[in-house]
């Protein structure tokens, strides 16, 4: 795969990624796709919120109809609300989004009549097609036509509040302070939990592409105006959004952050039962790993992405094994027999109906004593990259841990692991680390920090 990286296509909005590009890929995703259905299709298209949205937007748009496709053009709405209209009506989809990428930044997700993420080999199939400009373009007469359909945010919200179970979450009571980061989630996310029955207080509401208040990525570091709220208003919990609403990550009532790792847990404590199966990343925390064993259920691990776990899910549904929940600690969390997408509303929500009988914060010490550290080195070009990548290489392999190479290099101590791999999303090489001791965790991060600066 040269083109679609862990999540889709991403790159700096015209530099790395171009209208002329975008438009090429919904060339190639409308060829096959068109070519699947002897020629008659349509396909919805949905963006985030940011400045360049709708020239992208515009671009695929115009893609899409030169290989006479029919576009649904949905407006700004959550990704996971895209996946609920083409699962619902049936049609493919195209998301403009770069997710959780800082503002400058876009990108292009696919997603299939299903609502599910287009899986490696569909993909492959329209990376042949567009790296061979093979676009099947039609007459001027045939091109396809555009219209706006303007209820998609309000049937994902209605769906959403079908799949809760509502009436245990209005009893409690809950204040909820939310930070949908200026992201598509302001746009349905605020309503959602009000009509749950929740008390709702925001921050960064206001949707915004430039993101004003804090950087898309939900991470500690971003949140310190959804912690104050917390705390300000008493509330229950604080629930932050990526910029496309496919993640949740949690605040507890104290204001204190709660770890995506921490959260996963907890869901995968509340839902496995023994003989399930559960699915995350090779960045998995042992977090799970403890949880699965407590549970005897079996975690099987994959390459980072959401698309490695769903094609994963997919293959263990059809072997007949249950897997009731799934994810990564950045808080993009399946429950698959709600639907097969990573969906920031609908995981705020469950962790909600864990909050009706206790506290955020018991919860979160139910999955603590680790700590993590995450350290980013950038670099310029493919070359770089490569240098980098070899002397990850060649430290993990001289290192006395045990070694996994599912994506990139993982080495687990016993007390500790660490991880270094590109990645898919943005120009950096990624380390992360977790232990018990936050020293032993820096130590690790660092050690491999020098290993890939070593000439």
């Amino acid at each position: 795969m040269k083109i679609f990286g862990s999540s889709g296509v991403r790159g700096v909005a015209n530099e790395e990624l171009t209208p002329a590009f975008v438009a090429r890929v919904a060339m190639a995703v409308g060829s096959v796709w068109a070519t699947d259905t002897d020629g008659d299709v349509s396909v919805a298209l949905g963006r985030d919120t940011r400045t360049t949205g709708r020239m992208f937007a515009d671009s695929a748009s115009s893609g899409l109809t030169s290989v006479g496709c029919d576009v649904d053009r949905l407006g700004v709405l959550p990704t996971p609300g895209l996946q609920a209209y083409a699962d619902e009506t049936g049609i493919p989809a195209v998301m403009i989004t770069a997710s959780h990428n800082p503002a400058q930044y876009n990108g292009v997700k696919l997603v299939g009549p299903d609502g599910v993420e287009l899986a490696r080999d569909a993909l492959e199939r329209v990376e042949d097609r567009l790296l061979g400009e093979r676009f099947e373009r039609v007459p001027w007469n045939e091109t396809g036509d555009v219209r706006t359909v303007e209820e998609a945010r309000e049937r994902y919200v209605d769906g959403l509040l079908a799949s809760v179970d509502r009436e245990p979450i209005a009893a409690a009571d809950l204040t909820v302070a939310l930070d949908p980061g200026h992201g598509a989630g302001a746009l349905t996310s605020p309503e959602f939990f009000r009509r749950l029955g929740c008390r709702v207080v925001t921050v960064n509401a206001q949707p915004d592409g430039h993101f004003p208040g804090r950087d898309p990525e939900p991470v500690e570091k971003n949140l310190g105006d959804l912690r104050r709220l917390v705390r300000a208003t008493d509330a229950d919990v604080g629930i932050a959004h990526d910029g496309d609403a496919d993640r949740a990550i949690f605040v507890d009532e104290t204001g204190t952050h709660v770890e995506g790792d921490a959260a996963l847990a907890a869901f995968a404590g509340d839902e496995l039962q023994a003989g399930d199966t559960t699915v995350s990343a090779v960045n998995v925390s042992q977090r799970l790993v403890d949880t699965v064993r407590d549970a005897d259920a079996d975690l099987e691990l994959t390459p980072i992405g959401s698309t490695n776990i769903i094609t994963s899910i997919q293959r263990l549904e059809r072997e007949g094994t249950r897997v009731p929940v799934a994810g990564e600690g950045n808080g993009g969390i399946l429950f698959p027999d709600y639907r097969l997408a990573r969906d920031g509303a609908y995981a705020a929500a469950r962790f909600l109906e864990l909050l009706v009988d206790r506290a955020a914060s018991d919860i979160a010490a139910d999955h603590a004593g680790y700590h993590n550290v995450r350290v980013n080195v950038g670099y310029e070009d493919d070359a770089e990259r490569e240098r980098l990548v070899t002397r990850a290489e060649a430290a993990a392999l001289d290192a006395d841990a045990e070694l996994t190479t599912i994506d990139g290099y993982r080495l687990d101590y016993g007390d500790a692991w660490v991880l270094v791999r590109p990645s898919g999303t943005e120009p950096v090489v990624r380390i992360y680390a977790e232990a018990r001791d936050l020293d032993r965790a820096q130590e690790l991060a660092d050690s491999m920090h020098d290993a890939l600066q070593q000439n």
